[in-house]
């Protein structure tokens, strides 16, 4: 990955990634570090007493202890120059050390690389130019004509997302209980359709406060059957955004478990782990998080139980949704629509989950611009269309049709938002000299190419022994392989 320093006549008070000052204590791998530390603009804070008081809510605090915060502040923020005064009362008054930054960022150790280590490889872009895309697009945002009809596009977004709930569960009573009103093929359809619209409204959830009644609503994520939003919020909105196409980007790796699989096996594998998540894996993950909550203490990650339970028990809640409704329609005699749209819904979501950067390109071979966040993000991330209207494909596409405005400006509310926001980030985007690429058709452009690198390269085993076609699908390894990634699914690993 290339990036570009500062200038030396701009003192900073970053820590250099040159390997002569990196100096970590032993055992990188090793426990995370325990210090209240959080990391800002090189140098080191205590944001403990903040947790609870975090208007954004306590989750994103209590996730980024032992981060470099520095990217999260200056695009989640409408006013970082404001966060960054209030930060100064939390100072311990001395700049960051390695050891204050957990090695792997507090996530799961397989989503990086094995050599990598968070203090040398998180980028460090510049949000201080006021002269940069970032700022312009901002000050444009706070007119007061632009600012009132991005309030108004909320509020028709959520209008929106309350219609599609109600469709949600009337879909699937009417195939229950009065089956001829709904033929298999309009129930499967329908219910594909709104999964993904239910996940896109649960994916702009995440983006929104995690605060009040949306700590329940951020687990509509969750009804498209591929992630976990629990833990989901914190690798997409802390550690994607901020970072996108970085080594700290753990979207780009969603897929590491599943590609060891050999190539035949991969579908069929592949099908039945999600199944073992959406069953018994994902709760298993749950009482996994609870019991890490314990251990580390409420306090350090959410400041009360008052903040923590909603989170719970929205999570919990939609997990047993989704095991009821399919022990619903077996119980009822209509198992065979239920699996048919689980199958059509997960597929076809999983591909969306990647469909709107170029994760098939190797991170290296990626050119990043650290001196402009904005101009960085919107290289990195596609516009995607389904049937070609933006405000039907805003929740076909899971939220992405207007994607670029949703990096550019990741705390805004709706996709409605980020669609009415989007000729503003165009016309300065120009003054920049950034091409604006037309929206890429996730069924004929991404999803062809997501196939042929994801289901018919060989596995990551073969690649790197260089097996043939024999070995990659029959050798002892690779059987054992097979069965693990399926019996992981059910025990709850792998799950995001």
């Amino acid at each position: 990955m290339t990036t570009t320093d500062r200038p030396e006549a701009e003192p900073t008070g970053r820590p250099e990634a040159e390997p002569e000052e990196f100096s970590r204590p032993p055992h990188p791998d090793g426990p995370p570090p325990i210090s209240n530390v959080w990391v800002y603009d090189g140098k080191a804070y205590d944001l403990s007493e903040w947790i609870s008081k975090h208007p954004g809510g306590e989750f994103f605090i209590g996730r980024t202890k032992n981060r470099d915060i520095t990217a999260i502040v200056g695009s989640y923020h409408k006013n970082p120059e404001a966060v960054a005064r209030m930060l100064e009362r939390y100072s311990l008054d001395r700049v960051a050390l390695p050891e204050d930054i957990h090695p792997k960022a507090n996530a799961p150790a397989f989503l990086f690389s094995e050599d990598f280590d968070s203090w040398r490889d998180t980028p460090k872009y510049r949000f201080d130019n006021k002269d940069d895309l970032l700022h312009k697009v901002k000050a444009r945002l706070k007119q007061r004509e632009m600012a009132a009809r991005i309030r108004r596009m909320d509020r028709y977004f959520n209008i929106t997302v309350a219609i599609l709930a109600v469709l949600y569960f009337a879909v699937q009573g009417l195939r229950l209980f009065e089956r001829s009103w709904i033929p298999l093929p309009v129930f499967v359809i329908a219910m594909v359709l709104l999964r993904s619209a239910m996940a896109g409204f649960g994916h702009y959830a995440i983006h929104r406060a995690q605060k009040g009644m949306n700590k329940i609503y951020v687990n509509a994520f969750d009804l498209n059957y591929v992630a976990l939003s629990f833990v989901t919020a914190d690798g997409h909105a802390l550690l994607h955004h901020p970072f996108t196409q970085s080594e700290v980007d753990i979207k780009k790796n969603v897929f590491t478990m599943m590609m060891r699989v050999p190539r035949l096996f991969r579908i069929p594998l592949h099908t039945v782990h999600k199944f073992g998540h959406t069953m018994t894996g994902m709760i298993i993950r749950l009482l996994d998080v609870c019991r890490l909550t314990r251990k580390v203490g409420v306090k350090d990650m959410y400041g009360t139980w008052g903040g923590a339970l909603p989170h719970f028990i929205g999570s919990f809640g939609v997990r047993f949704l989704l095991v009821g409704e399919f022990v619903l329609f077996a119980v009822m005699g209509d198992l065979w629509a239920w699996v048919l749209q689980f199958l059509i819904t997960m597929w076809i979501s999983t591909f969306l989950v990647v469909a709107s950067h170029d994760f098939e390109v190797e991170t290296e071979e990626l050119v990043h611009n650290t001196e402009d966040w904005a101009v960085d993000q919107m290289e990195q991330a596609y516009d995607l269309k389904v049937v070609g209207n933006r405000y039907v494909d805003c929740f076909l596409s899971a939220g992405l049709s207007s994607h670029r405005v949703h990096h550019v400006l990741p705390y805004q509310r709706s996709g409605f938002a980020n669609i009415v926001t989007e000729d503003v980030l165009r016309e300065e985007a120009a003054k920049f000299g950034v091409e604006w690429i037309p929206a890429k058709s996730f069924f004929t452009d991404r999803f062809p190419k997501q196939i042929n690198t994801y289901l018919l390269s060989p596995s990551d085993d073969a690649v790197e022994k260089d097996w043939g076609f024999w070995r990659e699908h029959f050798s002892p390894l690779a059987l054992k392989q097979c069965v693990v990634y399926a019996a992981q699914g059910f025990t709850g690993i792998g799950t995001v």
